[in-house]
């Protein structure tokens, strides 16, 4: 990955800009510790830091985590959503726990390439391999686990993903100098919750329009499913291990985010999924930027700084979710999905209301004619099930985006409407322009911009044009001004 030039990052340092955090790290030769680019520490002299593009990075150069700025816990590198090559799938994948759960093996079969050059690639990008990569997020999973639950250290271990207590010590000594007893000595007062349950704070670049994207996930919440009540958002998700149930809400500067996990080994996968629904790596300095210097958006980038290009926790959900609103109103889609889930569902937590959505091959079983929606788009869930439940369609972190685009226009009823904003939810891709989309077309009408040929002036946040342009003319589902 290309970081800022040196002179450049150090020049951030000194600013103590927050809106590099994420972006590179700094190393200090004198202490044998690295940091964000904000911390709050003095600043070191020139001649004493280093510059690497990821914590792994600095981890595996032999230095350890500053205690003041937790620079493991910044906001990931935006960097990755935008591309779509190898590296960036990798890392994706990498961010849900494939590693813990598949191995190094698992992660190189899931993108096609050897894992000689699976390595040789991402140490290429970010200064690490899969295994230095996936260590370092274990060791901040750790950290989380030690200062919110009152797990049992050996669960604990285990939990976070290392394969020993040894290992597990010996991370967190050379990480963060420190013991599993003493990080979880630090913990505050009232931040063990009930048992399987973690709350996280989870942090984003500034500015952001939270409550406006928590009000679009709100306002399109299926009953059973998600619930959107006095500004906090729940909803189940199928997670690796098992069930899950997620409440978002604002924080200081921050998603407070409550997280009841079947199996805490989840904690990982479940959130990065939440990292990716709420589009928390984003760089909307650098979006707005891009998106304000046309005089059309620049009002609209003026009323809602930050807005976020909403992703996905699960891409079959999100996938049957798009087939069936096609052409009804948010309205009629939740009432329908609801009815898919009431029968098709499986209950999330025993003696409890919240239920699962329907898995593929529990819909690629089911008689389409008793689906409740009209015969055409009965049949494009159900190709849409089948062709996930045989593997030909995969709306994960590690897609392929032109070959997934390719292989949904090839099932019946998803054209390139569907398939573009599939791709744009699920696997986070930033450039999308729906410019075919009415509404977009009715709003660049009414703002006197032109959408001819893409408008790749806008590129490469073309996805976030699209939510702006959306949110003009439907003011009611974001919490701004219209």
């Amino acid at each position: 990955m290309l970081i800022p030039d040196s002179d450049t990052c150090y020049r951030a340092v000194q600013s103590k800009d927050p809106r590099f955090d994420g972006w590179f790290f700094t190393a200090v030769r004198t202490t044998g510790i690295y940091c964000r680019p904000s911390c709050p520490a003095i600043t070191p002299q020139r001649r004493n830091v280093t510059f690497h593009p990821s914590a792994a990075a600095a981890q595996r150069a032999g230095y350890r985590a500053c205690k003041r700025c937790r620079p493991d816990a910044a906001p990931g590198s935006p960097e990755w959503n935008v591309r779509g090559d190898l590296a960036g799938r990798a890392l994706r994948l990498i961010s849900d726990g494939v590693i813990d759960r598949e191995g190094v093996p698992g992660l190189a079969a899931r993108l096609g390439y050897s894992e000689r050059q699976l390595h040789r690639t991402l140490v290429a990008e970010v200064g690490a391999g899969p295994v230095a990569l996936a260590r370092a997020q274990r060791a901040q999973t750790a950290r989380v686990l030690l200062e919110t639950t009152d797990l049992p250290i050996a669960d604990l271990a285990f939990a976070a993903g290392f394969a020993s207590v040894r290992q597990f010590n010996d991370t967190i000594r050379a990480v963060f100098a420190t013991t599993p007893t003493g990080l979880r000595a630090k913990r505050r007062p009232g931040t063990a919750p009930d048992a399987g349950v973690v709350v996280l704070r989870l942090p984003y670049r500034e500015p952001m329009q939270l409550a406006a994207l928590l009000d679009f996930l709100g306002a399109h919440a299926v009953p059973g499913l998600e619930s959107y009540t006095e500004g906090v958002f729940t909803r189940a998700l199928r997670a690796p291990g098992g069930p899950a149930l997620v409440s978002l809400s604002a924080a200081d500067a921050a998603v407070r985010c409550e997280v009841r996990l079947h199996d805490t080994r989840d904690l990982v996968a479940v959130v990065a999924r939440v990292r990716s629904l709420l589009d928390l790596d984003a760089d909307p300095v650098a979006v707005d930027a891009v998106l304000g210097a046309d005089p059309g958006l620049a009002p609209l980038i003026s009323k809602r700084p930050g807005l976020r290009s909403p992703g996905a926790v699960d891409g079959f959900e999100t996938a049957v979710r798009t087939v069936v609103g096609q052409q009804i109103s948010v309205s009629g889609a939740r009432t329908v999905l609801g009815r898919v889930l009431a029968e098709h569902g499986e209950l999330a937590f025993a003696g409890e209301a919240w239920r699962l959505f329907p898995a593929p091959d529990v819909l690629a079983a089911a008689d389409p004619a008793t689906l409740p929606m009209p015969k055409a788009r009965a049949r494009s869930i159900a190709a849409l099930a089948a062709a996930f439940t045989d593997g030909s369609v995969a709306l994960d972190p590690g897609a392929d985006r032109d070959a997934v685009r390719a292989a949904l226009l090839a099932l019946p009823g998803v054209g390139p409407w569907t398939a573009d904003y599939l791709m744009m939810r699920t696997t986070a891709h930033p450039d999308v322009l729906l410019a075919s989309d009415l509404v977009i077309r009715r709003a660049a009408d009414e703002l006197g911009v032109e959408l001819g040929d893409g408008q790749p002036a806008w590129s490469p946040w073309r996805s976030y044009a699209t939510y702006h342009l959306w949110a003009h003319l439907y003011a009611d589902l974001w919490r701004v001004a219209a």
